[in-house]
């Protein structure tokens, strides 16, 4: 069974803490991704940063993107997997925290991400089926 460290993307980019939604929005543009994870000057992980949060929590509400810092929109502690976890933990993650993405650790060190595209390609197909299902069902 592969792990993450095996399927994931490696040098996963993040946005600091302190840094604007602009600036956030820019990496994503720049880097053609939905989402970065918000990493605070400690280099520990706060939590993800998606275009949905921007659009909804950011623009919807009122709020200026210029001044709106993306550590104000983690929520609590972020979602993630060990880079020696394998596939069926990977797999277990996203299916209970109904997650298409989640940054994999080594320690405390983020070290790549790991999307479910990346998972599907690992595993038997009858697998992946069962944690689509779980995404898309309540």
């Amino acid at each position: 069974m592969p792990t993450a460290r095996e399927i994931m993307t490696a040098d996963a980019e993040c946005v600091n803490a302190d840094e604007t939604v602009k600036i956030a929005a820019e990496k994503m543009a720049r880097l053609d991704v939905g989402s970065l994870p918000i990493c605070g000057t400690d280099d520990r992980l706060k939590g993800m940063l998606t275009d949905r949060d921007i659009v909804v929590k950011v623009l919807a509400a009122g709020k200026n993107p210029d001044s709106c810092l993306a550590g104000e929109l983690a929520q609590g502690e972020a979602v993630t997997i060990g880079a020696d976890d394998d596939a069926r933990e990977i797999l277990r993650t996203m299916a209970a925290h109904k997650v298409r993405r989640l940054p994999v650790i080594d320690g405390h060190k983020l070290v790549g991400i790991v999307a479910l595209a990346e998972v599907a390609r690992a595993l038997p197909d009858a697998t992946v089926g069962d944690l689509l299902d779980a995404l898309t069902t309540d």
